[in-house]
């Protein structure tokens, strides 16, 4: 079913992500993880559909999406980092297979993060957050999407990871083989995994061989 909503606010996260606000159509219900198709409400661009997820709990009056810019793509990107609050954008039901199903490890990279930051507001709001780490990869510290939001979450299980830059307070590293070896202390514990899909199956493939069973990693399909 397509809703038309419309954007009440707009916020610059970093240098190439925006939050963008919605208005919430009656009856309009996620979990937690899920995203949906969205299409700007323009001429020659309602059928140019896009998936992104929700960034706001379902219990909010509004709607959220978090949205990196890729410039060089020329694409709906670039085109949702030029609208304004007023202009409207076309979503379609909620869906999607990442969904908390316990205690474990969170593993992004990038705008990987986005279905895991309902996921982790929604844990703190309901004071089960214990248990859970996230390891989060980025190219530089610029790049990170809610640094400090994540770290009051999750205090020092919140890790960050710098791909391309050496900087207090973050690890310079990759997510591979040996990295995980060294931060995963218990494999029995669920995964969580979002990112690049070469990102995705690399580290399914790691876990997987370090014994971690194959129904507790959970990435989207």
């Amino acid at each position: 079913m397509k809703n038309i909503v419309t954007i009440s606010d707009i916020q610059q996260v970093t240098h190439d992500i925006k939050c963008f606000r919605l208005s919430k159509p009656s009856g309009f219900h996620f979990s937690p993880g899920q995203a949906t198709d969205v299409a700007i409400n323009q001429p020659g661009l309602e059928d140019e559909k896009r998936p992104f997820t929700f960034t706001a709990l379902p219990n909010a009056p509004y709607l959220e999406f978090t949205i990196k810019r890729y410039a060089d793509h020329h694409g709906i990107t670039d085109k949702l980092h030029q609208l304004q609050p007023g202009d409207q954008l076309i979503i379609e039901d909620a869906w999607g297979a990442i969904e908390y199903k316990g205690p474990g490890y969170f593993i992004a990279g990038g705008a990987g993060i986005t279905p895991f930051i309902a996921i982790l507001r929604d844990l703190h709001e309901r004071k089960q957050l214990a248990g859970n780490t996230l390891f989060f990869s980025n190219k530089t510290a610029a790049d990170v999407i809610y640094a400090k939001e994540l770290k009051q979450l999750l205090g020092d299980m919140a890790i960050f990871i710098l791909s391309r830059e050496e900087k207090s307070g973050y690890i310079n590293a990759t997510i591979n083989e040996d990295f995980l070896k060294s931060h995963v202390k218990d494999v029995s514990k669920h995964f969580y995994v979002c990112g690049p899909d070469k990102m995705v199956s690399d580290i399914t493939g790691i876990l997987q061989k370090m014994g971690a069973d194959t129904d507790t990693v959970v990435f989207e399909k």
